[in-house]
């Protein structure tokens, strides 16, 4: 059976005006204009940096362009910015390639494996259908988006962001490809807006779910962190306590926008949920293949899971969870994942669950993809090109006191996380806040908290956080699209967390 084609065919194209062609042409064309310009603009300009720096600013502001302008694949266009860095003198090839092998790369690929696995072995169909056939869906898109949206939401609070996303990008994928083949049966088309809308709602909304617990992603503790430097302890609770709200308000925002701006076109498949039983029925029983599939899945599940579990009984900060943190990452609970497809049985003949020639084709141009935007925003903060672009914007907010240093840390944190991962905008961003705050005689808790939650935006930008550039790769997500519909997420997660602090900052002042 020819998995490629009867997948291919499920997935559509989306139309394009003749106006939007020829703006897409001139989009990728200007690229190879602006790019250029803006780079020798910044590299020959008497900005007050470090050759390094400068050097990197005029980089990243060049692959941000070519980024936006897709003039040529976006992949390549990583690799370019890192090959310049190491060209121009940046920093040297061992530090600049560093970040492709970092154990997020690991994470994509065994994912991206584990997915594939799921799809050619039908787990896929079982999910779907089990999740459309409950009542509460109703056969409706729009339910059926806000409760995935929700679940991984949810679970983003324990686990990390990126490790929801890998686990939740397979499920989508196997609810479109269920909406996607009824065309013929229904009569009707769910529109293409609709799997842009899912594959956005599983990258933003786990990045927003994050934000609900200390242990919900990287920055969050970063910035407990720097804060206890400080003398500032923050518990568990306390955090949850702001952090809850924060998240609920952002979810309900990205849900009713999501639906609006690209809505299904059908209210409800009918006839749906007859059709669903009989659909289910034809799976019959469970096959060899798909039970070794399912425990593969479930063993990265469960070791995605474990360390937030053993955090929750033992605390963030106890030996248990600092051993088992360090002993089993992300990446590594994919690769043993991976290892056990290649090791449990896939059928009576000797076949494994999953094949070294199935593996391979998953999208390998995330990992160069993801590790040229990593490896900038490194050298951003190794060369103080970070540090100096946040002292820089800082001065330009016209406020002062600690309503300025809020409202400076959180767009400051927001501007470095759509270049840079929220790890990186959390370390460069929140020890900057905590150092004006005490320069100035203020408390730093409140702007340094600010800081930390907006290091969890940027969503504009397949590199901007891991999340994007899985769901980037499902090819449902045009660049612009990710551009818009993040930015007014930004805006928006901008806005709630900065009257958030201020109502805090109001409350305990």
């Amino acid at each position: 059976m020819n998995t490629e084609i009867e997948e291919s065919e499920l997935i559509p194209t989306e139309k394009l005006s003749p106006a939007e062609q020829k703006f897409e042409i001139w989009r990728k064309r200007l690229g190879f204009f602006l790019a250029p310009a803006a780079f020798l603009a910044i590299y020959f300009s008497s900005i007050a940096l470090p050759y390094e720096s400068k050097t990197l600013a005029a980089v990243i502001v060049g692959v941000v362009l070519l980024w936006l302008c897709e003039s040529i694949p976006m992949p390549i266009t990583a690799v370019l910015g890192a090959s310049l860095a190491v060209l121009l003198g940046v920093a040297p090839a061992k530090d600049v390639f560093a970040p492709f092998a970092d154990p997020l790369m690991f994470l994509f690929a065994g994912s991206f494996m584990i997915a594939r696995a799921i799809f050619i072995h039908g787990l896929d169909k079982r999910f779907a259908y089990g999740v459309l056939s409950w009542r509460i869906i109703d056969a409706r898109p729009s339910r059926i988006l806000f409760a995935f949206g929700a679940v991984t939401a949810f679970l983003s609070a324990w686990i990390s962001n990126t490790a929801t996303t890998a686990m939740m990008f397979a499920i989508g994928m196997s609810i479109l490809s269920f909406l996607f083949s009824q065309k013929d049966e229904v009569g009707r088309t769910i529109g293409i807006g609709y799997a842009t809308a899912m594959m956005l709602m599983t990258s933003f909304a786990a990045s927003i779910g994050g934000l609900a617990t200390p242990i919900g992603t990287p920055p969050n503790i970063i910035g407990i962190g720097f804060l206890k430097k400080a003398g500032i302890e923050v518990t568990f609770f306390e955090w949850m306590v702001i952090g809850v709200p924060v998240v609920i308000l952002l979810f309900l925002f990205l849900f009713t926008y999501l639906n609006i701006l690209s809505p299904s076109r059908v209210n409800r498949i009918n006839g749906a949920a007859a059709m669903i039983a009989d659909e289910r029925k034809k799976l019959g029983a469970w096959t060899t293949a798909q039970k070794s599939t399912l425990i593969a899945a479930l063993s990265a599940v469960v070791f995605w899971v474990t360390p937030g579990v053993i955090a929750l009984l033992f605390g963030e900060r106890s030996s248990e969870y600092l051993f088992l943190n360090s002993r089993l990452p992300e990446g590594v609970g994919a690769l043993m994942a991976v290892v056990l497809l290649f090791l449990l049985p896939g059928n009576e003949k000797g076949e494994r669950a999953l094949s070294w020639e199935e593996a391979v084709k998953i999208d390998w141009g995330i990992i160069p993809l993801y590790g040229g935007g990593f490896a900038l925003g490194v050298l951003a903060l190794n060369t103080g090109l970070a540090q100096a672009a946040g002292e820089g914007l800082t001065a330009l907010i016209p406020f002062s006191g600690e309503t300025g240093l809020i409202i400076a840390g959180v767009i400051v944190a927001l501007i470095i996380s759509e270049i840079s991962s929220n790890t990186a905008s959390a370390n460069m961003v929140v020890p900057v806040v905590i150092a004006i705050a005490q320069a100035q005689g203020i408390n730093p808790f409140v702007p340094a908290l600010a800081a930390t939650m907006a290091s969890s935006l940027g969503f504009m930008l397949p590199v901007s956080t891991p999340c994007n550039a899985i769901v980037y790769g499902s090819g449902y997500i045009p660049i612009m699209k990710m551009v818009r519909y993040g930015f007014l997420l930004d805006l928006f997660g901008a806005a709630s967390i900065i009257t958030a602090m201020l109502i805090l900052s109001w409350s305990i002042g």
